[in-house]
């Protein structure tokens, strides 16, 4: 039996991240967060926070991620960030009324969420930190469950896949799409890689997403093909006669 969807809320303090992209060679790009975040669950709260009239050339890209932009005034006379203080707030607040997200994400890495991170990991929640390495407080990355350097985002090895450039456009486009939902998963540790949780995977990567779309009648066709071309293994779960990913083939490698 496929494991219940996990539920995610990323709260991005954009200030900080901003400051973070200063000196870097490459602009802020959200989906390389938003492709990393959905192969840990579903992303059903993303927030962000700044000054957006010192910001207007990101606000595009964000609002086609379909985040939500939290205007905040400039920093008050005490000197404290009045984001931070907004995003706290909202975190705990959605904490306590909704108690079915499991996972929140910071995208910062200021020292002052430390304690927000606690306060949420004591109400059972898991906490994932993602920032810029350069910028980021080790009080913070220390404290999350997990967290995640924006620059390694889009670097893992890709999935090496001989014999893919020879299928036809149209379904290995949906071929490239598994196979990514799989390394994902795979890197996200799951034991058993049900079918269902692969498709779910690639659904929340690409939302139009559709078997249909690429000539098949079924998700389990699709499957059958890349398995059939010596991409992948299957293996059949006895006790509901749906499909298990095994993995990658010797051939296929990351």
């Amino acid at each position: 039996m496929a494991e219940q969807e996990n539920t995610l809320a990323v709260f991005i303090d954009f200030e900080n991240l901003a400051q973070g992209f200063k000196h870097s060679k490459e602009d802020f790009d959200v989906q390389r967060v938003l492709e990393r975040l959905v192969e840990k669950g579903k992303v059903i709260v993303k927030v962000a926070y700044a000054d957006w009239s010192r910001y207007a050339k990101h606000k595009q890209q964000l609002h086609e991620a379909a985040i939500e932009l939290i205007e905040i005034p400039k920093r008050s006379m005490t000197g404290k960030n009045s984001a931070d203080i907004r995003l706290c707030v909202d975190a705990m607040d959605l904490c306590y009324s909704k108690a079915h997200i499991e996972t929140f994400v910071i995208v910062s890495g200021d020292s002052d969420f430390s304690p927000l991170v606690s306060k949420l990991k004591a109400n059972g929640k898991r906490v994932i930190g993602l920032g810029m390495k350069d910028s980021t407080s080790a009080l913070l990355s220390d404290n999350c469950d997990e967290f995640i350097f924006y620059e390694a985002l889009g670097k893992q090895e890709r999935i090496t896949t001989p014999g893919v450039r020879d299928i036809p456009k149209e379904k290995r486009e949906a071929f490239e799409l598994l196979f990514d939902a799989i390394a994902g998963l795979i890197r996200e540790n799951k034991e058993i890689l049900w079918s269902s949780m692969v498709k779910d995977t690639m659904k929340r990567k690409r939302p139009a997403f559709s078997e249909r779309t690429y000539g098949y009648r079924t998700f389990s066709d699709l499957l059958e093909d890349a398995q059939k071309h010596g991409f992948i293994d299957l293996r059949t779960d006895p006790a509901s006669g749906t499909y298990v990913v095994v993995g990658f083939t010797k051939g296929t490698r990351s």
